[in-house]
């Protein structure tokens, strides 16, 4: 037996009435935490995973049908109706929304008068409840009397789309009206960009590098792991949309802006069809775990941490 192991063997003893003193309080202090979890999301994840293997509509037993909810799934046209939305939405959400808040926040680290009011001013949006901006977005892009066809035709004497009430045009109205809480992820960019140490600027600036160059050499580099956390967010919030298009549309017209979540929503709570919804929140949890570990694999290739 080696030295290390010998001492190590010799220093396990009985734990002293102190430790044992720090480890009761501990538990005790983080106990309601554990408690919360254990009854409110760690139990209704394990009985959601049951419900999906039953056919379940709150008013009579659970009957165990195995795999039947799934098949069901995903041979219903209404499923990949919903999934083809959602992914639509959310390959014109992620970048838009990645490059927009960047852009921002680089505008919003320059010295410039009332810097922290237009800081504020951007992220009051953030704050502002789901149901009230949907409200207020529908009102924008209003055909008749909105804001944006009313612009598009005064200005430039076009009639603008239908939007939320066009097949073609509502997922691209849902993707622009999205971009109003930019102000999330651009006050994370900010941190990251004042992050920077000023030196790599000044020597870049010394060897002849312009804005530009220093823009893509030094501050995209640098805050390469701000945005990919502010990608992985985007990319989970995309695929969970429901408000707006609950409160808006409804799903239509003729399901062009039926979104997953929303088709769960109804499956559950109008159909009281609580196992095949069950089965559908499970189809979506695995979708954005394998969608996350492949971007974490990926980052592998271009983001840089300090270490």
């Amino acid at each position: 037996m080696s030295q290390n192991q010998t001492t190590g063997m010799l220093n396990r003893g009985p734990i002293s009435k102190e430790r044992r003193r720090n480890l009761l309080a501990f538990y005790l202090f983080i106990s309601p935490w554990l408690l919360g979890y254990l009854i409110f999301t760690l139990g209704p994840i394990i009985a959601s995973g049951w419900l999906s293997l039953t056919d379940y509509d709150i008013v009579n037993p659970a009957k165990f049908i195995g795999l039947d909810n799934y098949k069901e799934i995903f041979q219903s046209d209404i499923f990949w109706k919903s999934a083809w939305v959602t992914i639509y939405y959310t390959l014109g959400h992620v970048p838009l929304s990645v490059i927009g808040a960047l852009c921002l926040a680089v505008l919003l680290n320059q010295k410039i008068p009332g810097l922290s009011l237009w800081r504020t001013i951007f992220y009051l949006p953030v704050v502002t409840s789901g149901v009230a901006v949907s409200l207020l977005w529908s009102w924008i892009f209003q055909p008749s009397f909105g804001l944006v066809n009313s612009f598009l035709f005064e200005a430039f004497h076009i009639q603008g789309p239908n939007w939320f009430f066009s097949e073609e045009w509502a997922i691209p109205a849902f993707i622009i009206m999205s971009l109003w809480g930019v102000g999330g992820p651009m006050l994370i960019y900010l941190a990251g960009l004042q992050g920077i140490p000023s030196q790599l600027y000044e020597a870049a600036e010394i060897d002849g590098a312009g804005a530009f160059k220093r823009f893509v050499h030094i501050t995209i580099p640098m805050i390469t792991p701000v945005l990919f956390y502010n990608m992985i967010i985007s990319v989970i919030t995309s695929f969970q949309v429901f408000t707006p298009a609950f409160i808006i549309t409804k799903g239509g017209p003729n399901y062009a802006s039926y979104f997953y979540v929303l088709y769960l929503y109804e499956n559950a709570f109008k159909n009281f069809r609580m196992g095949f919804s069950s089965a559908l929140a499970w189809i979506l949890f695995c979708v954005i775990l394998i969608i996350t570990i492949l971007l974490f694999k990926w980052q592998k290739r271009w983001v840089h941490y300090e270490s």
